[in-house]
């Protein structure tokens, strides 16, 4: 091990001497069927292969890896105690965590203790192509999501304001929901709606951050966004409603810098996902609230 090592000096050398980048992949006996390896351009990428975490372990301690991607034949428990030995020695490796076998609390720890994603498998190839792309843009990343407070019914969180923090945000906040996959998907859309929303407030500061907090009890899950800001005027978010079809709002979030979006906007799409939003006065807080369906037999 090397503590005393400091990893941004390491990947900003990296980035300033070669264009080939470094990518450790954990892969068992018959996982190559995943195809990671096609997800990394050659001539930007070199791959190298690990059978196991403890052989990864030994190859990322000995040599600094841009990106590293687990098996999915790991528990996330697993792999959250390989991401934090390996923050012993290179302090900002990027890391992201697939597995098959996940329980609760495991996404959490994966927050708490800075991976860079957590993808449960099967996994849409595109969207880890995207975080892969998101996890190379800054030399240190990892200061982007804080966790304040975390218990499996009740996590506070800290954001940066910027796209690319959003992006792996989007992708916990999926993977944490304790809802059925459509469901699951709606809440998440809407939860990036509004969190871009709220950025948008302050014009995409990555000096800035928001406040999210997340509640799940046996009836509903409940998500609070609150930021500084001027907000923005709800009625004229409404007003925008009467003239907008939900196939015109949805096709909106594929905007990235159109500027000519109304203020709020986002609210009047997250509100065909969720069951109920509640937004301050000021509309710099809002409250999305999603009904969890009964289980068969519970009891209360």
């Amino acid at each position: 091990m090397h503590p005393g090592r400091d990893s941004s000096d390491r990947t900003d050398s990296i980035d300033k001497t070669t264009k080939t980048r470094n990518v450790l992949l954990i892969q068992g006996p018959g996982e190559k069927d995943l195809k990671l390896e096609t997800l990394f351009d050659p001539y930007a990428w070199k791959v190298s292969y690990a059978p196991d975490n403890a052989a990864a372990l030994e190859l990322a301690t000995a040599e600094a890896f841009d990106l590293i991607i687990t098996s999915a034949r790991t528990t996330g428990a697993e792999d959250v105690a390989l991401l934090r030995r390996l923050r012993m020695a290179w302090l900002h490796t990027r890391l992201i965590i697939l597995t098959e076998r996940k329980v609760s609390g495991d996404v959490l720890n994966a927050l708490r203790y800075h991976a860079f994603s957590f993808f449960s498998v099967p996994v849409a190839t595109e969207q880890l192509r995207t975080l892969i792309e998101d996890a190379m843009k800054e030399p240190v990343w990892d200061d982007g999501i804080e966790v304040i407070h975390g218990t499996t019914e009740y996590v506070v969180l800290v954001v940066r304001c910027d796209r690319g923090t959003l992006d792996r945000l989007e992708q916990f906040m999926s993977e944490s929901v304790a809802l059925p996959k459509v469901e699951n998907e709606e809440v998440a859309f809407a939860f990036r709606e509004i969190v871009t929303n709220v950025i948008e407030q302050g014009r995409i500061d990555s000096e800035q951050f928001v406040e999210v907090y997340y509640l799940k009890s046996k009836r509903q899950v409940t998500c609070r966004i609150g930021a500084s800001g001027k907000g923005f005027s709800l009625h004229e978010a409404l007003n925008e409603a009467n003239r907008r079809s939900v196939e015109e709002l949805s096709a909106i979030h594929m905007r990235r810098e159109d500027e000519s979006i109304p203020p709020g906007l986002g609210i009047l799409i997250a509100e065909k996902f969720v069951d109920e939003f509640i937004v301050s006065e000021k509309g710099n807080e809002i409250f999305l609230i999603k009904y969890l369906p009964k289980v068969e037999n519970e009891q209360l």
